[in-house]
């Protein structure tokens, strides 16, 4: 069997680099506030892969899903893109993280939804701090837009796990995106 090969690229952001990888079958990771040696390590730990930057050298198809990623990405942080057209690949994800992220999914641009309203979504009424760990766990952020959900009362909740840096630093990444989809906080109007 050959070994796995993803391809990485890299997007300028307002708070600083976005890396972004991908393998042949999908887009296997977003993440802000890591260091390309930290984010390049820790894929191939996790995928047990060759991870490359995208371009000459890199896996094709790999490599042109990362630099489309990378492109659809600067677009959106420019406030010029709306939707993403990338597959995803969930690699090692529970089934419960999946339902919880495809309910994350279908929240669209400029809206936001709560944790429990997801929940509700994917039949687990009740749920809403369960859903706020799997939510936590995505590997795929902005594009799958955990960024859209909020807690109940309309405020941020949260914003990625701990292990991207401080809590103040990623809510106000959390505000910058909802910002750049002109939501206005605290939200007064959840998306079902």
């Amino acid at each position: 069997m050959d070994e796995l090969a993803l391809a990485f690229a890299v997007v300028d952001a307002p708070w600083g680099p976005v890396h972004v990888a991908a393998g042949p079958g999908g887009l296997v990771a977003v993440e802000h506030l890591a260091t390309t040696e930290r984010f390049v390590a820790r894929l191939g730990r996790q995928f047990g892969a060759t991870v490359r930057p995208a371009g000459p050298g890199a896996d094709p198809a790999a490599s042109l899903l990362a630099e489309t990623a990378a492109d659809q990405l600067s677009a959106y942080l420019a406030g010029r893109r709306r939707v993403f057209d990338l597959p995803v690949h969930l690699a090692g994800r529970s089934a419960w993280d999946r339902a919880v992220l495809a309910g994350v999914t279908a929240v669209p641009w400029g809206a936001v939804t709560s944790y429990g309203r997801v929940a509700r979504r994917i039949g687990h009424h009740g749920a809403a701090r369960a859903v706020g760990g799997a939510v936590g766990r995505n590997p795929i952020g902005i594009v799958i837009p955990c960024h859209r959900v909020v807690a109940s009362d309309g405020s941020l909740g949260g914003y990625g796990g701990d292990w991207l840096g401080s809590r103040e630093i990623l809510l106000e990444i959390k505000r910058e995106l909802l910002r750049l989809e002109s939501v206005t906080l605290p939200v007064s109007e959840l998306f079902d």
